[in-house]
């Protein structure tokens, strides 16, 4: 069992080694990065490549630990015992299944994403701390104890929202992935646009790396922002000539789908009002 990457997704040497790593230990991976940079979709394509079912936990700022588990629905219980229901006696008829038992009930071996895990209250990952090592947790309302069939590759993404508990990270491997590098960035956009042509290709990728790197700049433009940039690109049949920045403004063209807030255009429009002035 070998991650070696996919057809649709690069991934680098340092990623497949984390990747394989975790599997080999059987330690969660903890997955940091960017927003944008293929976090989420690394855990797709693992279970891809390996042949596993995939199970996805996204995680939201009211999400508890406990939900991962299971929860106990009292509420529905109560009004079907008052209209007298049989399915009442049975307390199991009330136990929502969570993600982690869902993983550790499969049958065969499954990948489990656990997805922006920082958007959770500080407690969430300490909260799961046990689960995660045993590989079993306890059903108060009925009794039970739910262990693993087959303990998951666990992928746990975080986009350093929080700082996690230092409990959690020891048991976790770590890995962060970079913003790519114009050859991998290269080789991402053949993937998603095969056939692009070299000098389009070569010519915006100079103006995003370009604008990632203006100083001041409130919100970076991702991986994902640059293939919605270039979808445009191509979708509008832009030539390398068309794509040239208008000097009273400085902003890309379709600058809508790399600069997101209105600070960073109004940024782009002081820098190009002062190159004029000095000019």
């Amino acid at each position: 069992m070998k991650f070696e990457g996919t057809d649709r997704y690069v991934a680098t040497t340092d990623l497949t080694v984390a990747v394989n790593a975790s599997v080999m230990l059987e330690r969660p991976l903890l997955v940091k990065g960017e927003p944008g940079t293929g976090k989420t979709e690394l855990a797709r394509q693992v279970a891809e490549s390996l042949g596993l079912k995939l199970v996805e936990w996204h995680v939201k700022s009211t999400t508890k630990a406990a939900q991962g588990l299971y929860e106990y629905d009292a509420v529905s219980r109560l009004r079907d015992s008052q209209l007298g229901d049989e399915r009442v006696h049975d307390v199991k008829n009330y136990i929502r299944k969570g993600k982690l038992w869902q993983a550790f009930e499969a049958d065969e071996k499954v990948v489990l994403l656990i997805d922006e895990i920082d958007k959770a209250d500080i407690e969430f990952p300490n909260d799961l701390l046990q689960e995660l090592d045993r590989m079993e947790f306890h059903v108060y309302e009925t009794g039970e104890t739910i262990r693993a069939k087959h303990r998951p590759v666990i992928i746990i993404t975080s986009n350093n929202e929080k700082e996690l508990p230092d409990a959690f990270l020891r048991r976790c491997f770590f890995h962060y992935i970079r913003f790519p590098e114009a050859e991998t960035l290269s080789q991402i956009v053949n993937v998603h646009f095969p056939g692009i042509k070299d000098q389009i290709l070569a010519t915006a990728l100079t103006q995003f790396y370009e604008i990632r790197e203006t100083p001041g700049l409130k919100k970076k433009p991702s991986t994902s922002e640059v293939l919605d940039w270039l979808k445009l690109i191509l979708a509008e049949d832009l030539s390398p000539e068309d794509l040239k920045r208008d000097p009273k403004s400085l902003l890309p063209k379709l600058h809508g789908a790399l600069l997101k807030n209105e600070q960073d255009v109004q940024l782009f429009e002081r820098l190009a009002f002062l190159a004029r002035s000095r000019g």
